[in-house]
C-alpha cells in the first residue's frame, strides 16, 4: 500500500511538471531541431553557391583561353552579380580589368579594379594586386599624383618589389630619373632578399639604362688604333697593273 501511493505520488509530480514545463521543453525541443536542420540547409546552400562560383570561374579560364571575350565578359558580369563577395567574382573583375587594359579601354578598367577594392578584404593579396595595378592604370591615363598616392596608402606586403618597379615606372614617366633609379634599387634588393617573383633581368636593364657609363678616357696608343682600324684598306692590284 504505500508503495502504491509512493507511485502515485510520483505520477502526481511528473504531472505537475509537465503542467509547469512540458510546453516550454517542447518548444525548445522544437526550436533546436529547427536550429539544426537550419544549419545544415545553410551550409548545404553555401556549399552548392560555392561550387557553382567555381564551375563559372572555370568556365570563364575556358572563355580566356579561346579568346571568346564575349563569353568571358558574360560569365564574368554573371559572377560579380550573383556572388559579389567570393573570391571568384574578385578574381573575374581582374580578368576583365586586364581585357580592358589591352584594348586600351582604361576607364573600364579602372572600373573594375576599384570594384574589386570595394569587395575584396582590405589587406588581402587580392586587394593589394588590384592596387598594383589600379596605380599603373591611373598612370598610363596621365593621373600620376594619384597613381603614387594608391602606391603610398597600401600596405603592398609580399609585393613590395614589384611596387617599387610600378614607382620607378611612374616617376621615369614623370621624367624623375634620380627618384626613378631609387626605386629600382630598393626593388632590385627586396626581390633579391625575399625571392619575389619580380622581372630581375628587366628591373637591371632599367636600372642599368638610368646609371649610363663614363666616358673611358682614350690613351694615344688606342686613338692610334682606332685610326687604324678605321683606315680604308690599301687596294690590291692585279698581276699586269701599274
Amino acid at each position: 500500500m504505500e508503495t502504491y501511493r509512493s507511485e502515485e505520488e510520483q505520477i502526481e509530480a511528473l504531472k505537475r511538471w509537465w503542467d509547469e514545463n512540458g510546453r516550454s521543453t517542447i518548444v525548445a525541443v522544437i526550436v533546436a531541431l529547427a536550429l539544426g536542420f537550419g544549419w545544415q540547409g545553410w551550409q548545404k546552400y553555401r556549399d552548392d553557391q560555392a561550387v557553382d562560383a567555381s564551375n563559372r570561374y572555370q568556365s570563364l579560364l575556358q572563355s580566356l583561353s579561346t579568346s571568346d571575350e564575349a563569353a568571358a565578359e558574360d560569365t564574368a558580369s554573371g559572377l560579380k552579380l550573383d556572388y559579389a563577395g567570393s573570391i571568384y567574382a574578385q578574381f573575374a573583375a581582374l580578368h576583365l580589368a586586364r581585357m580592358h587594359v589591352i584594348k586600351g579601354e582604361l576607364p573600364a578598367a579602372e572600373t573594375e579594379l576599384r570594384w574589386v577594392l570595394a569587395h575584396a578584404e582590405p589587406g588581402s593579396e587580392t586587394a593589394q594586386i588590384a592596387q598594383l595595378r589600379l596605380a599603373r592604370v591611373l598612370a598610363a591615363s596621365g593621373d600620376f599624383k594619384q597613381a603614387l598616392g594608391v602606391l603610398d596608402a597600401a600596405d603592398p606586403g609580399s609585393f613590395s618589389a614589384a611596387y617599387q618597379m610600378a614607382r620607378g615606372d611612374i616617376l621615369l614617366m614623370q621624367e624623375d630619373r634620380e627618384g626613378a633609379k631609387e626605386a629600382y634599387s630598393t626593388a632590385l634588393m627586396e626581390a633579391s632578399s625575399s625571392g619575389e617573383q619580380v622581372n630581375i633581368s628587366l628591373l637591371r636593364e632599367k636600372l642599368k639604362s638610368l646609371s649610363p657609363q663614363p666616358p673611358r678616357p682614350v690613351t694615344a696608343e688606342a686613338a692610334a688604333d682606332e685610326a687604324a682600324q678605321a683606315a680604308p684598306a690599301p687596294a690590291v692590284q692585279a698581276d699586269g697593273e701599274e
